[in-house]
C-alpha cells in the first residue's frame, strides 16, 4: 500500500467505487517529500446528494437490525482493521507524514472505538418512569437520529473517523463521511474493509473533495433535510460556519474544535515525570493534535531545572523520514502549517522570547519539516498565548503561584484539554476543578482512550466522543405514555 499504484483512489457511495459526477480529480501529496502519491475524485454537491440518498434509503433497514446484529458487523470490521493494521498505517504515514510507529498506534486506537461501540450497541437502554396517574405507564426509548454527516480531520484520519462512525452505526444511523482533502486514502481503505465485514451498501459512504470543493460539498450536507446530524472535527472558525448552516434545518451537532491547552508544572512536581509528560503530549504527531499543550506554564522554583531537562529531551528527538525505524518526528502536513509555526516563533522572538532548542525549518530533509523547539521568556502578548500553533514548539511561561497559573491557563476562549504536574493532593483537586477544560491530565501526558469522554467546553466544541456517553449524540429520546390501563 505504500505505492501510488496500489492505493484506493475512488469514492465509496452505496457500496460501489465511484468517480465524481464532474469526472474531475485532485492530487494528494506526501508531506515527507512533497511528491504526488494519488489522485482521487474531486466531488461536489451533486455527489453529496447521491450519498445522502443512499444513506437515507438504507437507514431504516440498518436500524431495524437487532443491536446484536449491528454489533456483530462492527466487530467483524474491527477484526479486519486489526488484521490490516500495518498496511493502513503505511497509508496514514504516506499521506500525512506521521512516523510509522505512531501510525500503527493510531490504527489500533481507532479500531478500539469500533470494538467499544460494538459492545455499546447492546446497551442502549431506555427507562420506565413511575406514573403520575394510576392507569398510565410511562416509557422512554432511544432511537437513531437518522443520517449522520461526519466531517473528519487530517491529523488522525483513521481514529477520528472511526470515533464518529462507530457510535453512529452502533446506534442505527447511516453515515456520509467527508475526510480531509489531505488524508482521504486511509479512510478509503477502511471503506473497503467495511464492505468485507458485511456492512450493507449505503450504510457507510465516503466522499472525497479538494480544499477548494469542500465548502460547497459540506454545505450540501448541512442544508439537506434528510441529514439529521453533523459531527465535525476541525478549527473553531469552520465549526462556527457549520453550526450556523445547521441551524437552518435544526440539526443535531457535535463539534470538536480548536484548543489552546495549558500544561502547568508546579514546584512540587516530579521533574522527570513532568518532562516525560510534556514530551508525550506536546510532541506526539509532531505537535499536530488538538490536545497538544500550546503553553507550558512552569513555576519559578522549578523553572530552570525543567527547562534544562526538557531542552535536553527535545534535542534528542529524531526527525526525518517517517518510515525510518526509530524516527520520532515527521513533517508537518503542508507548507501553511510550517509557515504558521514560523510566524509564531518569529512573533515570540521579536517580543523578547529566547530559543533554547530548534527554532528553524529543516529544508535539508526535503519535506515540510520543522525542528522540535523550546522557547523561554514567553508572555501573554505573544501569538502562542492566543492561537493554536499545531507544531513541535514548546513555549514556556514562568509563573509565581497557583492563582496566577490558573488565571493564565483559563485566559483563552478555548477549553479542550489541560494538564498539571504536582505531587500535592489538595492542589491536584483545586487545579483539576479550576481549569476551564473538558479534559484534565494530572501527572500524565497521554490521556486519550475509547473508554473516556473526549470533548471540550467554551469555543472548543459541543458534545462528547468515546465512552458510554459518546453514543448518546446519535440517539433521540422518545417518551411514550400508555393510558387507560385497566386496574
Amino acid at each position: 500500500m505504500a505505492s501510488a499504484r496500489t492505493l484506493l483512489n475512488r469514492a465509496w457511495i452505496g457500496g460501489k467505487w465511484v468517480e465524481a459526477v464532474s469526472r474531475t480529480r485532485y492530487p494528494v501529496y506526501s508531506p515527507s517529500n512533497m511528491e504526488m502519491i494519488a489522485e482521487v475524485p474531486d466531488m461536489g454537491p451533486d455527489d453529496a446528494q447521491l450519498a445522502i440518498k443512499e444513506a437515507h434509503s438504507s437507514q431504516k433497514a440498518w436500524a431495524s437490525l437487532t443491536s446484536k446484529e449491528r454489533a456483530a458487523a462492527l466487530r467483524r470490521w474491527h477484526d479486519l482493521i486489526v488484521q490490516n493494521k500495518d498496511d493502513i498505517a503505511r497509508t496514514v504515514t504516506l499521506e500525512m507524514g506521521k512516523p510509522y510507529a505512531e501510525s500503527k498506534i493510531e490504527v489500533l486506537y481507532g479500531a478500539a472505538y469500533t470494538e467499544w461501540f460494538a459492545e455499546e450497541a447492546k446497551r442502549i437502554y431506555g427507562d420506565v418512569i413511575p406514573p403520575f396517574v394510576n392507569d398510565r405507564r410511562l416509557l422512554v426509548i432511544k432511537q437513531p437520529v437518522g443520517v449522520a454527516a461526519l466531517v473528519t480531520p487530517w491529523n488522525f484520519p483513521v481514529a477520528m473517523m472511526l470515533r464518529k462512525v462507530a457510535p453512529a452505526l452502533a446506534a442505527g444511523c447511516t453515515t456520509v463521511v467527508k475526510p480531509s482533502d489531505e488524508s482521504p486514502l486511509s479512510v478509503l481503505e477502511l471503506a473497503k474493509l467495511s464492505h468485507e465485514a458485511g456492512i450493507p451498501p449505503g450504510v457507510f459512504n465516503v466522499l472525497t473533495a479538494s480544499r477548494e470543493s469542500t465548502p460547497a460539498l459540506v454545505q450540501a450536507l448541512t442544508s439537506s433535510e434528510l441529514v439529521a446530524k453533523l459531527s465535525f472535527t476541525g478549527s473553531t472558525a469552520i465549526g462556527k460556519v457549520l453550526m450556523s448552516q445547521c441551524s437552518q434545518t435544526i440539526k443535531r451537532i457535535s463539534l470538536e474544535l480548536g484548543g489552546n491547552a495549558p500544561l502547568i508544572v508546579f514546584n512540587s512536581a516530579d521533574v522527570k515525570v513532568a518532562v516525560r509528560g510534556a514530551i508525550a503530549s506536546k510532541f506526539r504527531n509532531t505537535g499536530q493534535t488538538c490536545i497538544c499543550p500550546n503553553r507550558l506554564l512552569v513555576q519559578s522554583g522549578i523553572h530552570d531545572e525543567f527547562v534544562e531537562k526538557l531542552s535536553e529531551a527535545v534535542s534528542q528527538l529524531r526527525i526525518g523520514d517517517p518510515f525510518e525505524e526509530g524516527m520520532q518526528q515527521g513533517p508537518l502536513v503542508n507548507q501553511m502549517a510550517v509557515e504558521k509555526v514560523e510566524r509564531h516563533v518569529s512573533d515570540a522572538t521579536s517580543k523578547g522570547s529566547e530559543v533554547v532548542v530548534g527554532g528553524t525549518r529543516r529544508e535539508d530533509l526535503g519535506g515540510w519539516y520543522y525542528q522540535p523547539s523550546v522557547l523561554t521568556k514567553v508572555n501573554t502578548d505573544m501569538l502562542f498565548s492566543r492561537e493554536e500553533t499545531f507544531g513541535p514548539v514548546a513555549p514556556i511561561i514562568r509563573f509565581e503561584d497557583e492563582e496566577e497559573a490558573i488565571a493564565l491557563a483559563n485566559a483563552t476562549t478555548y477549553g479542550l484539554a489541560g494538564y498539571c504536574f504536582t505531587r500535592d493532593p489538595s492542589q491536584i483537586w483545586r487545579v483539576s476543578e479550576g481549569l476551564e477544560t473538558g479534559i484534565v491530565g494530572v501527572n500524565e501526558g497521554a490521556i486519550s482512550s475509547e473508554v473516556v469522554p473526549f470533548g471540550g467546553i467554551k469555543q472548543s466544541g459541543i458534545g462528547r466522543e468515546g465512552s458510554k456517553y459518546g453514543i448518546n449524540d446519535y440517539l433521540n429520546l422518545k417518551y411514550i405514555c400508555m393510558g387507560n390501563i385497566e386496574q
